[in-house]
C-alpha cells in the first residue's frame, strides 16, 4: 500500500508526520506523494482540504483520513495519542471505505467553461457593491437574487460556511446540494424566498449575472476572479470523495460535541 501526509506544518503537526511516516514505512508501506492508497491528514478540516484538491484527479483511487491537532474536526477525527493506533489500522488494512457527495461547479465565460469540484462549498460574491443574480433551478427562473452573496454546500460541508449563515445541518450520505442566501435584500420592492435550498442529486442551480459585475468566487479555500461572467452551473457531481472509516462515526453525535457540548 502506498499513502502519503499532508501536514498543516506547525510544529506538533510536523512531529507527527515524521512519527506516521516512519511508522508505516516500518510496516512496509510505501510514501509515495503522487499516487497514495491513502491519504493522513494531520491538522485540521482546512488540511483535509488541502490534501483533496492535492488530489481531486484521482478521487476514484485514493482514501482520506484525518488526525486533528487543534480542535476536533468533522474531518479530522483521530486524536494525537491515538496515532500508533491508527498506524496499525492501516497496516493491517482493517478499514472500510465511505462514499460522500462533492458539489460540481462549472463557470462559463463566454466560450470556456470551467469545471471543480468543491468537498465543503463555494461562494460567489461581487466585492464592493451588491451581488445581482438571476437564480434558475432546472432551467427555469426562480428569482433575482440581491445581497452579499450566494454559498452553495455538501452535505459533509453543511456544517461549515453553510451553518454559519443559517443554513441547515444535512447528513453527508444524502445525494444533495444546498444554496444558501448571504444578507438577501427583501423589501416592498426586491423579494427572494429568504430561505436555504435543497436541491437533490439530478437538479441544477444556474446563476446568470444580471450586471456586467466583477465576481469572487470561492472553491473550498481556493479564490477565483471573473471580469466577465455568463453563467455559473452547480449541481450534485458524478464523483465522490471517499474517506478510510476505521470506527463508528455518529455524525449527529459529532455535531453535537461540535456545537452542544461544552469543553
Amino acid at each position: 500500500m502506498k499513502f502519503s501526509i499532508q501536514s498543516r506544518n506547525d510544529s506538533q503537526s510536523n512531529e507527527l508526520k515524521e512519527l506516521a511516516k516512519n511508522y508505516l514505512q516500518d510496516f512496509g508501506l510505501i510514501l509515495d506523494e503522487v499516487e497514495p492508497d491513502i491519504v493522513i491528514s494531520i491538522g485540521g478540516d482546512g488540511t483535509l482540504l488541502h490534501a483533496f484538491h492535492n488530489h481531486v484527479k484521482r478521487l476514484d483511487k485514493v482514501a482520506f483520513v484525518g488526525i486533528h491537532t487543534g480542535h476536533l474536526g468533522f474531518y479530522a477525527d483521530w486524536k494525537p495519542s491515538e496515532l500508533e493506533k491508527l498506524v496499525l489500522c492501516i497496516a493491517k488494512n482493517q478499514y472500510k471505505v465511505v462514499e460522500y457527495p462533492l458539489l460540481e461547479v462549472n463557470v462559463c465565460n463566454h466560450t470556456e467553461i470551467s469545471t471543480y469540484l468543491a468537498l465543503n462549498e463555494a461562494t460567489i460574491k461581487s466585492p464592493n457593491v451588491t451581488l445581482v443574480m438571476d437564480v434558475f433551478l432546472n432551467d427555469r427562473h426562480f428569482e433575482r437574487f440581491r445581497g452579499d452573496g450566494l454559498c452553495i454546500s455538501t452535505p459533509s460541508g453543511s456544517t461549515a460556511y453553510n451553518k454559519a449563515l443559517g443554513g441547515a445541518i444535512i447528513h453527508p450520505t444524502l445525494q444533495a446540494i444546498q444554496v444558501t442566501e448571504m444578507a438577501s435584500i427583501n423589501n416592498r420592492v426586491f423579494r427572494t424566498i429568504g430561505s436555504s435550498l435543497v436541491l437533490p442529486a439530478h437538479h441544477t442551480c444556474k446563476l446568470k449575472p444580471v450586471k456586467n459585475q466583477t465576481f469572487t468566487m470561492t472553491i473550498d479555500h481556493l479564490q477565483l476572479d471573473h471580469n466577465e461572467l455568463d453563467y455559473v452551473i452547480f449541481k450534485v457531481a458524478k464523483e465522490k470523495v471517499r474517506f478510510a472509516r476505521f470506527r463508528p462515526f455518529p455524525f449527529w453525535e459529532r455535531v453535537h460535541d461540535s456545537f452542544i457540548a461544552s469543553e
